[in-house]
Formats: C-alpha cells, structure tokens, sequence
C-alpha cells in the first residue's frame, strides 16, 4: 500500500512539474490571436528601414524623399537627416553608432548619432560599386552582415548591377569584406540572434527565409531552410520569434513554425521593436508608420 501511495505521489509531482514548465517551454508560441494596429504618420513616399535606440526611440527612413525620420517616445515627429544617401535599412548598435545602407551612394555607412557625421565604412567590393545595399545587422561581435541585391533606381547612371551576384557580405571588425553567401536570387531582410549564434536571411524573390550558423570568423554554415515565403524586413522579440513582412507581418516561433500574423492597413516593408517598454512593434509600410503593443519585447544589441 505504500509502494503504491508512493508511485501515485511521484506520478502527481511529475505532473505538476510538468504544468510549471509548459508556459515556459510555450512561451514563444503564445501570440496573441487579436492586436489593435494603430497610425502614427503618414503622407510619406516609402517607408523603410526602423530601427530603435537605447531610449527606444526608433528611426525609420523615407527613401525616395532621401531623409532618415525619428520617432521619439514621447510621440513626436522630426526630420533627422536629409539628405541620407536615400537610404533603406538602418540599424543601430550597442554602441549607439547608426548603421545605414546608403542606397544613392551603393555604400554602407556609419553615422554618429550626436553630431550626424558620416563615415563611409564600405565604398565597393573587389574595385566595384555594391548593387546597393538593401538591410544590414550588426553582431555583437562588431562584425555587421548587409545585403546587397539589385533593385534598379532611377537615380543612378548605370543600368546594370556592378556586382555579378546578389550576395549577403559579412565586414569583419578589422574593416575586412567577404561574400557569405552568393547562391540567393534576391537576398533582402536580415537579422540575427542576440547571442550572435544564428543569422536569418530571406531571398524575397524565391519566397524562402534561410537560417544559418554563424562561426566565430564571421563565415556562415548549416545552411537550412527556417519558413517559406520570403520577406522585405524581419526583426526577433525577446521570446525568439521572427517577424517577417510578406504583405502582412508574419510571427514565426524559432523552430520555424507559423505562430500568428499581423494585418496592416498598407503592405508593411520591415519591423523592429521599440518604445519606452520595448514592447512596441513599429511598422513601415508604403506611405504609413504603424504601430501594435505585444506582450513580447524588443532584443538589445
């Protein structure tokens, strides 16, 4: 009689055990099946590009009017810089330095944010203007990924793409430019883990999102398919998701599963968390600026 007590016991606190550890282990795929998506601006030419500070004020780019645009958390609108080398994606690092794909220039920048003064930190690859970087993300490391496609503009002279590959490059810390990946039709979003361990890449053209490994060097391996369809921008939440935007925003958990969508007035282009409790999704979308509150949290870099 014990024996059994004590087998039924064990049976019970094994069940309790496992209660407790499930919101936990589900904790990414609890998204919430209803959000109050909310306009702050508009009247804009194209939205792109936001990217938060460590106040959780975000800047966001209006590319064809060649201006970066901040919000700040008490709700107001300003001019930042313009011009901006009609920039597209931005991203700012632990340090505060704003990172900028200077779309016009076919460059990647970087701009101190105190006195708004650029430094070219990539000019061309191997002698030869960059297609014209699209989005970036900087590791912990220092080390910053960009994406380089080819999205012809009527603002530049030449008609073809400079480079012959629309490749993902990794900068080294040293200033050092290498191709990671070269075999995408048209590599856009990118982000990465704050643990600098893995980087995802969507190829919009192919409908396809890959994640890869990221090895200490910078080079990428264990290349693998993580979700279809592709998408323009992507950011993470404290709870691993992955947020894509492929005419809505789409929440994958981090095994690649969808977990839930977010359906915006205009297309949304990319995303980022900000705001004074992180938990504010910012969306660029065509002519608007959006927002939604979650109960997840933006990642630091």
């Amino acid at each position: 009689m014990m024996g059994r007590r004590c087998r039924w016991m064990g049976l019970l606190l094994g069940c309790v055990g496992l209660l407790l550890l499930t919101p936990s282990l589900q904790a990414e795929d609890a998204f919430p099946s209803q959000v109050t998506v909310r306009k702050l601006a508009d009247g804009f030419a194209f939205t792109e590009g936001p990217t938060p500070d460590a106040q959780g004020n975000v800047y966001f780019t209006d590319q064809p009017n060649d201006r970066i645009l901040k919000w700040s958390i008490d709700g107001k609108l300003s001019d930042w810089l313009k011009p901006a080398g009609r920039s597209n994606g931005l991203y700012i690092d632990g340090e505060g330095m704003l990172w900028a794909c200077a779309d016009e220039k076919n460059q990647l920048w970087k701009i101190d944010p105190t006195t708004k003064q650029v430094t070219v930190v990539v000019n061309d690859f191997q002698g030869k203007l960059l297609n014209g970087p699209n989005d970036l993300w900087v590791r912990p490391t220092g080390g910053i990924y960009f994406t380089d496609p080819y999205y012809q503009r009527p603002w530049w002279t030449h008609k073809q793409p400079p480079q012959a590959k629309r490749a993902v490059y990794y900068r080294s810390p040293k200033g050092e430019l290498s191709v990671v990946d070269d075999s995408l039709v048209q590599p856009n979003g990118i982000i990465g883990t704050p643990d600098g361990k893995t980087l995802y890449v969507a190829d919009i053209n192919a409908r396809k999102t890959y994640s890869y490994t990221i090895q200490p060097d910078g080079k990428l391996t264990n290349k693998k398919l993580f979700c279809q369809p592709g998408s323009d921008g992507m950011t993470i939440d404290s709870a691993g998701n992955v947020y894509l935007t492929s005419g809505k925003v789409l929440v994958f958990n981090s095994a690649g599963t969808k977990i839930g969508e977010i359906t915006v007035p205009e297309s949304p282009a990319n995303v980022c968390f900000g705001g004074k409790e992180g938990k504010t999704l910012f969306i660029t979308a065509r002519k608007g600026f959006y927002a939604v509150d979650l109960p997840f949290g933006r990642v630091k870099p």
